[in-house]
């Protein structure tokens, strides 16, 4: 989760979210720090003697290595990227300049094969095809898994950069070499890019005098958009609102603390837990306009990060009921900090944040009030059974 302004922690493939690189899945804070401090831990005093063997290597690579002469760039963040990668962290890593550059591009639009991904894992992972865009058309499905782009093995690779190497102009295409459930051997799928815009927010009066209201991401201005639809629906007097987090995978941690607040009159919404024990309380706002009104909250097990944090809070508080399944429990905080030179960003770890319960929901999930699956038959009958219990409960007398 990252603070604004310094993935649906889901990332779309056209960059959507989270701001698209950095919100990747998760929250995302700090993007925009630019000093480096190690807090109260002093650095070791024979930290010269500890980098002793790196020298050397460094010396031995540039003196002995067969082609010369060797890339000091190149070794410079190979080094970060081996650093990092050393902590055994997914959700740490380095992204190198381009890849930073990508990563903080404007929402406008992008080119891509337009589906939700999942970057939380070992590889990306297709959560949901865009309707229309060339990934329905290519066939690809929930759940698929990417293992290689253009014939690049993404064994190791950060899903992240993963996701950034789908991206590309429109027109051209990339080749993923795909992992299917029940499907022996991996298959490639080519794909055409296109251009993709797609709205975070979207909002409806269901039947029953209900307010729908679905958001994709937890991106810069999710907050303000929110906000701005909430006021047209509550000007509708409805008797209840829906709230759809299925698939959004999170974004900006003061963004879903925003978000929380139009539904929280006051109170705890969250706390972010540092590595010596101690607990920063996330408070809602008080200016709320949506405090009051009947509400359920669906997710399912691709809503993660921001979308578990708000729904935790939500549930906590007994301020609204959960219907759907397990969400997919990511629980940590990352921080962008960009380099010097303009040589990239790391993202490291920073803490963990605890719904207002005091849970730890990371790599367990939110259990939601009312167990509601969706199968495929479900889906190809067009149906939504999470969306009809929700109605359904709102409806009751």
């Amino acid at each position: 989760m990252q603070t604004k302004p310094t993935n649906r922690i889901l990332i779309v493939f056209i960059a959507i979210t989270l701001l698209a690189g950095t919100c990747s899945a998760g929250f995302i804070a700090g993007r925009f720090s630019t000093s480096i401090t190690n807090g109260n831990k002093a650095i070791p005093a024979d930290t010269e003697k500890l980098f002793e063997p790196f020298w050397e290597a460094w010396q031995i690579v540039n003196t002995q290595y067969l082609v010369q002469p060797v890339d000091q760039q190149l070794l410079m963040q190979g080094a970060i990227r081996g650093m990092l990668d050393s902590l055994g962290d997914q959700h740490t890593g380095y992204m190198d300049p381009a890849q930073y550059s990508d990563a903080n591009a404007p929402l406008e639009g992008y080119d891509g094969i337009g589906a939700y991904v999942n970057t939380e894992g070992d590889f990306l992972t297709i959560v949901e095809p865009i309707a229309g865009s060339p990934a329905e058309a290519a066939g690809l499905q929930v759940g698929d898994v990417i293992i290689a782009i253009d014939g690049e093995d993404m064994t190791g690779v950060l899903p992240e950069v993963a996701r950034l190497k789908v991206l590309g102009p429109e027109g051209s295409t990339v080749i993923l070499t795909i992992i299917r459930e029940n499907v022996e051997q991996p298959f490639d799928v080519e794909i055409t890019r296109a251009h993709i815009v797609i709205p975070s927010v979207e909002s409806d009066i269901l039947e029953g005098q209900i307010a729908y209201l679905s958001l994709s991401s937890f991106s810069e201005t999710s907050d303000e958009d929110i906000h701005a639809v909430l006021e047209e629906l509550m000007a509708q007097n409805p008797r209840g609102l829906i709230f759809d987090l299925r698939n959004n995978s999170g974004g900006y941690l003061d963004v879903a603390v925003e978000i929380a607040s139009e539904f929280l009159a006051d109170g705890v919404v969250a706390y972010e837990e540092y590595g010596d024990g101690s607990r920063d309380a996330k408070e809602a706002t008080g200016d709320g306009i949506a405090t009051q009104i009947p509400m359920i909250v669906l997710v399912n097990e691709w809503s993660a990060s921001a979308s578990e944090l708000v729904a935790g809070a939500l549930q906590d508080r007994g301020r609204a009921e959960i219907v759907g399944v397990t969400t997919f429990g990511k629980g940590t905080v990352q921080n962008w900090i960009p380099l010097s030179n303009e040589q990239g960003a790391v993202r490291v770890t920073i803490a963990r944040w605890l719904t207002p319960n005091g849970e730890n929901i990371h790599e367990i999930g939110l259990t939601p009030d009312y167990e509601v699956p969706i199968t495929e038959d479900d889906i190809t009958a067009g149906l939504d059974p999470q969306l009809e219990r929700a109605i359904e409960l709102l409806s009751q007398p």
